[in-house]
């Protein structure tokens, strides 16, 4: 049975470790990242940096997760957009206590792309030679063994011929 974290019952306007599923990553992709004011809980206003996430609720960027994006992808903001991160749950020490926070992974957690049937292979092979499908897309929507690479190259250079 899932559990829920109580900050999910306040409806909080940035996301934060309480939204990841216990033990689990998100893999999200930032849409811009700008400087904004920002309301905190006891109304005080602070000039933070804002990752807006696509799909997802914005991300407040602290120095440490900052950081973490800029040795991915570069120290230029604009150079963020578009691209993926993976976050995860973690503690950090604040005010001398121990509390959740949200972390950027040092590198992007790529989702594995499924293996392919023989059935549903031979219909993409069909499809490709009646020019209803390409083989980069089924490059990039299923991992294909050796051998069925070597299937797929023979059936094409045969069709070609």
């Amino acid at each position: 049975m899932s559990k829920t974290h109580w900050k999910l019952l306040i409806n909080p306007d940035y996301i934060g470790a309480y939204a990841l599923p216990e033990g689990e990553d998100l893999t999200v992709t930032i849409d811009f990242v700008q400087q904004e004011e920002v309301k905190g809980t006891g109304g005080k206003k602070e000039d933070c940096t804002v990752a807006h996430l696509v799909n997802q609720k914005p991300m407040i960027l602290n120095v440490t997760n900052s950081k973490s994006i800029a040795k991915l992808y570069g120290p230029y903001i604009e150079d963020w957009a578009g691209k993926p991160i993976t976050l995860y749950a973690s503690t950090t020490k604040l005010a001398g206590e121990t509390v959740e926070c949200l972390r950027v992974r040092p590198k992007v957690m790529v989702k594995q792309k499924p293996k392919i049937t023989p059935e549903r292979l031979a219909k993409a092979i069909a499809s490709i030679q009646a020019g209803e499908f390409t083989t980069d897309k089924l490059r990039a929507n299923f991992a294909l063994t050796e051998e069925q690479d070597s299937q797929l190259t023979e059936a094409l250079h045969a069709a070609e011929v």
